[in-house]
């Protein structure tokens, strides 16, 4: 009754609210706030429309969403930023997302390409009003965006919160996460709001922008290199031994951080989709095993009995174990989300230290290009990888799941316990006999086809046969029982493969080819792309001495400049003059200091 009463309810339900309508209509909000930052944005030269325009004076400079490369600031509220994306994604690849009729599917990547446009610009305001060093504006126009976001999503569930494809609470249970991140912008820009007031309620100047191109925790890094290792090394906890341990000189990018907050956010909602496939399923299986009862009622015959029973312990089981997996794929899938962070930080800090013994030789150089594009399409990439990680390792779960049952559970339950033991018994004592065997082959080239250790100290004997015709003769007997021993070692290491290959398919952080192919894990390629250039970003060495350098010409600088003022007795002015009008100037002082470089000039 109550299944009935909510699909009646959301029969009758109509929202006042499109989302996918309002999806567009919030491309010309989120052009105004761009063109709003890009007037205030200032860029670092002058060209010929400041020439033409001077009211401009340097403005109309390029906003950026966020940096891919090394920022390090505003992580979490950028990856609550990506969060709040998810469900105009959801809408992206609905099916009534620009439909194209038949003749037109060869068009589908444009349309595709098209729907991402769209929702990257519907979302660059989140990113924009957090990047930008005008907060006052920033957070005044990303929390009226942000809050109309709310408004229409708060207003789509409370109208309509359920739907026709989970049932009940379908909308809350799609678009809580979206929500819950955009309430974390909302308090975030308020935050700024009230953190910029209180300092100062004017915009900062360009000169404020960023004083350092160093981060506090490279500065400490480079110190902590400085400094003599301790004699004795404090006592770690069992945590920090086992699980994970802080560094307090290691900060992951922002990039990182974002990944991380979507990958876990797009695993949900992959998760809620799967299961509305395998309450689809379970609805058919259901009426499937009704019909079965039907049969078995007007049926009498003992095999067609046993048939239908069968089948019907093999839907019970296949129901209970998938639905078993799905929690262990999850926590699967989501302790990869952080082992991969932890595994960028322990690759960055070898690559910092200048060890690249772990990375396979064809990696050793990448060309920039491939480094470039690496980084860009890695976060992308790692998301896609641990939804179908997911994917496959629930399979397998699945798959060895009820392999354990009828193997198992199901004799008992049956009442075949002591012939499955008996089995069982007879398998374990067939393996244990064959690696016997194998030890026993170990044991006698050791005993009896080795020379003696040439050193009591030795640990083993030295590679030199001895008995060599009782060798021959050993070889000779076992090579045909190793013959047949093989086929079982083949397939044993086949399934071994299998295993491994869809139990790390979602880390790309190590490859799953063997040594010599590992160029063909083009997952595996881009991680160690995406490596090297933040290596090279981002390593505290390079970025401590390029931070000296700009410290050094921004010195140089300032005492220039201050020679200048006093010489002149000027105010500090920003002067509107022409490059020509300064290139014949300062033509003109060259030629009055140099008159024998006027016959050298080049004649018009």
């Amino acid at each position: 009754m109550a299944a009935e009463a909510w699909q009646l309810k959301n029969e009758t339900c109509t929202s006042s609210v499109d989302m996918e309508l309002f999806l567009h209509c919030s491309l010309l909000p989120s052009i105004a706030i761009i063109v709003v930052l890009s007037c205030l944005e200032k860029r670092a030269r002058r060209s010929r429309l400041d020439e033409k325009w001077p009211l401009l004076n340097r403005r109309c400079g390029v906003v950026i969403p966020l940096d891919f490369t090394g920022a390090f600031s505003n992580r979490w509220s950028l990856g609550f930023a990506f969060g709040a994306t998810a469900n105009k994604v959801m809408i992206l690849f609905s099916e009534d997302y620009l439909p194209l009729p038949s003749k037109f599917r060869w068009a589908k990547a444009f349309v595709l390409l098209t729907g991402a446009l769209e929702v990257g610009l519907s979302s660059y305001p989140f990113f924009a009003c957090l990047s930008t060093h005008f907060s006052i504006v920033g957070a005044t126009l990303g929390f009226l965006y942000t809050g109309s976001w709310i408004a229409i999503i708060a207003m789509n569930i409370v109208q309509c919160p359920h739907g026709q494809i989970i049932g009940e609470y379908e909308n809350i249970i799609f678009y809580w996460p979206s929500l819950l991140c955009q309430v974390f912008l909302l308090g975030r820009f308020v935050h700024m709001f009230v953190k910029a007031s209180r300092g100062r309620l004017r915009l900062p100047p360009l000169s404020e922008e960023k004083a350092s191109v160093m981060e506090p925790h490279q500065a400490q890094y480079v110190q902590q290199l400085m400094r003599k290792p301790p004699l004795m090394q404090p006592q770690k906890s069992w945590i920090r031994r086992n699980v994970y341990e802080w560094d307090p000189y290691f900060q992951f990018p922002s990039r990182m951080i974002t990944m991380a907050v979507l990958a876990l956010i797009c695993l949900y909602m992959f998760v809620v989709n799967e299961f509305y496939v395998y309450k689809m399923v379970s609805q058919l299986l259901q009426a499937l095993k009704s019909t079965f009862d039907v049969v078995i009622v007007s049926s009498n015959t003992t095999e067609v009995v046993a048939q239908v029973e069968h089948l019907k312990d093999f839907i019970d089981v296949t129901e209970g174990v998938w639905l078993f997996t799905t929690f262990t794929a999850c926590l699967t899938s989501v302790s990869y989300v952080f082992h991969i962070l932890a595994c960028y930080r322990k690759h960055m800090k070898r690559l910092w230290a200048g060890q690249k013994q772990f990375l396979p030789l064809v990696f050793i150089r990448l060309s920039s290009s491939q480094n470039v594009a690496a980084i860009a399409r890695y976060s992308g990439w790692q998301i896609a990888y641990i939804l179908w990680g997911y994917l496959i390792v629930h399979t397998v779960q699945c798959l060895f799941g009820v392999m354990f049952m009828y193997g198992f559970v199901l004799p008992i339950k049956h009442g075949q316990g002591i012939e499955m033991l008996k089995n069982l018994g007879t398998g374990i004592l067939t393996l244990a006999v064959v690696i016997g065997l194998m030890q026993l082959q170990i044991a006698t080239a050791t005993a009896f086809f080795l020379q003696p250790k040439i050193l009591l100290t030795d640990k083993e004997k030295p590679l030199a046969l001895d008995n060599r015709k009782a060798f021959q003769n050993f070889n000779y007997f076992l090579f045909f029982y190793n013959v047949v021993l093989g086929l079982g070692a083949c397939l044993f290491r086949l399934l071994c493969s299998v295993i491994v290959g869809a139990w790390l398919i979602a880390r790309i952080d190590r490859t799953i080819m063997p040594k010599g192919y590992e160029a063909a894990d083009l997952g595996f390629r881009t991680w160690i792309g995406m490596l090297f250039m933040d290596h090279h970003h981002t390593n505290p060495t390079l970025v401590c001495f390029c931070h000296l350098l700009v410290v050094r010409t921004r010195e140089r600088q300032q005492q220039r400049t201050t020679d200048y003022l006093h010489f002149t007795n000027a105010t500090v002015t920003d002067f509107r003059v022409s490059n020509k009008a300064r290139t014949r100037w300062l033509l003109s002082y060259t030629l009055l200091n140099n008159p024998s470089l006027s016959a050298l000039r080049k004649p018009k």
